[in-house]
């Protein structure tokens, strides 16, 4: 990776320099290699010598000037240059990008690929909302989010395991199965009161409607709480199938749909209990059993078990992270939850370190809101009070690939607004239409080479010398460096921006550059060049869990 490569070159000068006593011995952790805005400050740039001028002494200019002496020449460099206040720029050579556009075509759609993971064990966990009910928008983002940084961690090549936790145990589970048995003998004329905070939504009544057609009357010949339990399940049941249908047309699927209630018939909470015992930071008071978190750097202390002898939420969580790192083995995990979970995160990773595992290696990205702009009116997304806008309902409105786009383009931290007209605009300001197009016009040009008898044979890659061309072929190879990016940093939102920046530069050139000429060498050669961004896009629109078009 480009890079890499020259953060390399850069601390062999530095310690070169070093040697030759040139310099003083520094210490550098970060290189600062990054991309200069201005193009024609080059392609790269670092800020070490400003870094280390304090402490060496010296003017950051001398620093740069000294170092640039100790930088060997490189075919894929044609230029490095020293620029106030004290940088160093490095310049692509034109003959090296235009030969990498034979080396985007040879690797296809592994393009864009690292090692950078180096197979460690890494389980993403993401949306795994409660199967009461359908899930609406902002599940949908957190959906997307999880999904779209699995496929880059694939890509830098980590072995990713993406899991769904079904909550099928625990109080909103008891409280969904009362609130469906009260609806059910409410549609069978039996008097019954909805439970304190119950799930009054429509869909629970439509629930118990189809309940009845299925099954009839026979749930009233039982004992309250058996008939309230095996309502519950057959409800929850059709609830997942349902959440699962939803999520399989937004291109999101998992390998692992983990039962919260397995881990307490398989003595996995038990363990995790004891382990928490041992290392001493569970204790009673006021009749439960608390874990001391309070020890661990967490503002305050947390309930395990009631007093009413029943688990608490965060008491199932932990014996799952206990599976995650103690039996599964996963070298890392990264949880992504809705925004109404930031205050679990500290108590999460206080409890991962007191049962025996490295707090660093648990990640979680907490993703923000969504609201719809169509209406100005904002919706409470509650599934207990019925006012919510299901990702059924948006899927049906806007289709999957611009919910993927849309909820993609900000970062996970940031409240996002969904445009709904803008998404179903056929129009270049619409993101997702401007990049699939791009793709869809690609196709087009190639029809219209294989229609004249026109190919990339006898390309003399030479030929691209426009300005635009050699931009177009720079922006491709930053592919591995977003992939990266998004791995290091899981900000998966950087695909989105790197599409949209990939497919301006191709639209650009299409508009300076004609394709297919009476040239047949240059036609050759930007068929070629075309092919390549076609691949890059390609790949991108994947990696985003896009559909990826040859006709618009």
């Amino acid at each position: 990776m480009l890079a890499e490569d020259i953060r390399i070159l850069v601390q062999n000068a530095l310690l070169e320099s070093q040697k030759a006593g040139k310099l003083p011995t520094v210490t550098i952790d970060d290189y600062g290699i990054e991309r200069p805005q201005d193009p024609q400050h080059g392609d790269y740039a670092t800020g070490l010598p400003m870094k280390m001028a304090r402490t060496a002494r010296m003017n950051p200019m001398e620093i740069a000037k000294i170092l640039v002496g100790f930088i060997p020449d490189q075919d894929e460099i044609s230029n490095v240059n020293v620029a106030p206040p004290g940088f160093i720029n490095f310049t692509l050579s034109a003959e090296w990008l235009r030969d990498q556009i034979q080396n985007i075509l040879v690797q296809g759609m592994d393009f864009g690929n690292s090692t950078i993971g180096q197979g460690q064990k890494v389980q993403i966990e993401y949306v795994s909302v409660n199967p009461t009910g359908p899930i609406h928008v902002g599940h949908g983002r957190v959906a997307v989010i999880g999904s779209a940084l699995a496929m880059a961690l694939d890509a830098a090549g980590f072995n990713v395991q993406r899991e769904y936790y079904v909550n099928d145990g625990g109080n909103q589970m008891e409280l969904f199965n009362s609130s469906l048995w009260a609806r059910y003998q409410q549609e069978l004329d039996v008097p019954a009161e909805m439970p304190e905070n119950g799930y009054i939504g429509e869909y629970v009544s439509e629930l118990a409607r189809d309940l009845i057609e299925a099954h009839g009357q026979k749930f009233l010949d039982l004992p309250g709480d058996q008939a309230s339990k095996e309502l519950g399940k057959i409800g929850m049941d059709k609830a997942l199938d349902q959440i699962k249908r939803d999520l399989e047309r937004l291109n999101v699927t998992f390998d692992e749909w983990f039962s919260e209630l397995s881990l307490f018939s398989d003595n996995t909470y038990d363990t995790s209990m004891n382990t928490l015992r041992e290392q001493g930071y569970v204790m009673e008071k006021e009749g439960a059993l608390w874990f001391e978190s309070t020890a661990l750097g967490d503002d305050r202390d947390n309930v395990l078990v009631r007093s009413s002898g029943v688990p608490t939420y965060f008491a199932a969580d932990m014996a799952y992270h206990y599976n995650k790192f103690g039996i599964r083995k996963f070298d890392r995990v990264i949880d992504v939850w809705g925004a109404d979970h930031q205050g679990h995160v500290p108590r999460m990773k206080a409890a991962v370190e007191a049962l025996g595992y490295d707090p660093e290696k648990l990640d979680v990205i907490t993703v923000q809101l969504v609201t719809l702009k169509r209406s100005e009116e904002l919706l409470r997304l509650s599934k207990r009070r019925g006012e919510i806008i299901t990702l059924s309902e948006l899927l049906d409105d806007v289709g999957p690939d611009a919910c993927r786009y849309f909820f993609l383009i900000r970062s996970a931290n940031t409240q996002m607004e969904f445009d709904l007209d803008l998404a179903k605009k056929e129009a270049p300001d619409n993101p997702v239409f401007y990049i699939q197009y791009a793709h869809a016009r690609i196709a087009s040009i190639q029809r219209t080479a294989d229609e004249g008898n026109l190919s990339s044979e006898g390309a003399k890659l030479s030929l691209l010398v426009e300005p635009i061309e050699l931009s177009l072929i720079r922006k491709m190879l930053q592919l591995p460096e977003v992939i990266n990016t998004v791995a290091v940093t899981l900000s998966p939102h950087s695909l989105a921006h790197y599409a949209q920046e990939l497919a301006t530069l191709f639209h650009d050139f299409y508009t300076q550059c004609r394709v297919i000429t009476d040239d047949r060498e240059l036609t050759a050669s930007r068929l070629l060049l075309v092919e390549a961004t076609r691949l890059v896009l390609a790949k991108t629109l994947s990696l985003m869990g896009m559909t990826i078009p040859d006709r618009m």
